[in-house]
Parts: C-alpha cells; structure tokens; sequence
C-alpha cells in the first residue's frame, strides 16, 4: 500500500504478546509513515481492535478515545494476582469447588450500571504525572507494593454470561462486558470475585468493538 492511498484511519487486530506501541513500529516500517497515533491502549497480555489514526486522523483520536467498548474477557476465580492479569505473582488462593450458574448470572447482573472502582497498580493511568505502573514497577524494585491506587468510575451497559469451567479448583468464566470508555476490565474482575466471594483475576482479553467499530472488519498486522 502506498503511502498517499493508505486512509486516516486504520481497523487493527492486535495479537496477544505485543504492545499497543508496538503496533505503531510495525505500521510505521510497513507503511512508511511517521505520523500515526492510537485512540486507546491495549495490555500486551490483550487482543483485539485498535483504532490507527494516519496522517491528519491523529487529530480525531480524541473523539474515538471516549466512545464506549466491548471486550470478551476470561476471567479466573479463586486466585488474585498482583497485576490484575496473569503477569503478576499469585497473592491470594482459594480453591473454587462449585458455583451455581444462577449465581455467576445474579452477580453480573448486579455489576450493570455505575460502578466507583480502584484501578490496578499496573495500569497506564496516570497520578501526580506519572504512569501507575511506573510506580509500581518502582516499588517491586525494592520489595513494596503501591497501595494508594486512585478510584475510576466506570459504566457497564451489559454483562453478559457466555459459560464457564472448572480447571485445577478455580472457575473460568467467560463474559462479554460493554462499558464506558476508560473502565478497566481487570478492575472488574476483581470485582466479580469479590462479589463471589473469591479472589479474581483477569485471564485473557479481547476488544471486539470501539463504537460501531467491530474487530471483525480490523486487519492482521
């Protein structure tokens, strides 16, 4: 694709392992332009849509940031781990025998709506100026954790259940959230166990909508 017929925006599929920015490098080298941005970052441990703004479409990133998203998520009750996601060092362990499917049904149900949450210590968001997970990772150094963690409020529109299993005593549920921009899913699923009575965390991600955006109109990279 030459440079004057690629559009100010792009449709990405982010693959599991890489970084938001790492994405940008790789369109940069294919495309043979500087200028791009993203309207939103996705967890290297995440897949799924990524909006490229190319050229003059980095000026309209700031109205794709704030549309609301839709991800799949994994998520894995009966531990809690320090990052939120399958990154960090287990904190916190119990063995998940049963949970009734009404159960898994009423809790979602009751995460529709508005929620005030504490975002992980391992997110990007920033407080005094500096990223959480700079913090974090500054703290790790020397054998501390950051406690003080600033509170977000989020919106979930939908919860919605698509099953779940049983591996090794812990619970894997499988749910597709539609929420307000800037919700943390990872801070969700921590709060789903919570609500459980289990410890929680994120197992695996996957972004398939940005407004009317959908991942299956994205291309691989």
């Amino acid at each position: 694709m030459k440079p004057e017929t690629v559009p100010e925006l792009l449709l990405i599929d982010k693959p599991q392992g890489i970084t938001s920015f790492d994405v940008i490098r790789r369109l940069r080298r294919e495309l043979g332009i500087k200028k791009m941005g993203h309207a939103g970052t996705l967890d290297p441990l995440a897949s799924g849509l990524m909006l490229i703004g190319v050229g003059p479409g980095t000026k309209k990133l700031t109205q794709y940031v704030k549309l609301p998203k839709e991800y799949m998520a994994e998520i894995l009750v009966g531990e809690r781990r320090l990052t939120g996601d399958m990154e960090g060092k287990i904190l916190e362990e119990k063995e998940v025998t049963d949970i009734p499917q009404e159960t898994i049904l009423e809790t979602l149900a009751g995460m529709v709506g508005a929620l005030t949450l504490p975002v992980s210590s391992y997110s990007a968001i920033k407080k005094d100026g500096v990223p959480m997970y700079k913090r974090a990772r500054q703290a790790e150094k020397v054998g501390k954790q950051v406690l003080d963690v600033p509170l977000r409020d989020m919106v979930v529109t939908e919860a919605k259940y698509f099953g779940h299993r049983y591996e090794d005593g812990r619970c894997i549920v499988i749910v597709r959230f539609a929420v307000s921009s800037g919700t943390y899913i990872r801070s969700l699923a921590e709060e789903f166990g919570k609500r459980l009575g289990y410890p929680a965390t994120l197992k695996n991600l996957r972004r398939t909508k940005v407004g009317e955006f959908d991942v299956e109109n994205a291309r691989q990279i």
